[in-house]
């Protein structure tokens, strides 16, 4: 049996759909509020500007390089596993890697231009966050969710 070919194009029209979609919220915030400046939008939810020099929820503070360069292996790995993924978990897996890749390289770059990471999201309950950030969790979910299913069913 010949294993399918993943739609690499497919995955990458995603990722990058979310890397233009970050970028493009990214520079808004960068224009339109000051640094920890916050606007409410409803009672729950407020648009914050931060700078995260860690990891996620603030983890590794500081550590910008040693994030950046971890943020590059885990990208490599990746694009290297694609096919495997694509082939272990399915469809869920083609869209949880175009949602990773576009997460990731959203965030590298701006860890590259700026040396932090901009966030925004702030729902007041959780560490403030970005489209990226977004990507990334709902992508690793799509591919635990297709992993899951592709198992259940063999």
């Amino acid at each position: 049996m010949i294993a399918k070919r993943p739609p690499i194009w497919r995955m990458l029209i995603l990722a990058s759909i979310i890397i233009a979609f970050d970028w493009l919220t990214k520079r808004w915030v960068l224009h339109a509020l000051a640094l920890g400046e916050s606007r409410p939008v409803t009672s729950f939810f407020s648009l914050t500007h931060v700078h995260n020099t860690g990891s996620a929820f603030g983890l590794f503070q500081g550590n910008n390089q040693a994030l950046l360069i971890l943020a590059l292996l885990i990208l490599g790995f990746l694009i290297y596993s694609a096919r495997g993924l694509y082939e272990e978990a399915g469809r869920w897996g083609e869209i949880g890697v175009g949602l990773v890749l576009g997460g990731a390289v959203g965030n590298v770059l701006d860890r590259f231009q700026f040396g932090h990471v901009v966030d925004f999201l702030d729902f007041r309950i959780w560490p403030v966050f970005n489209i990226a950030d977004s990507a990334i969790s709902v992508g690793a979910a799509c591919l635990a969710l297709g992993l899951f299913l592709n198992r259940r069913n063999s």
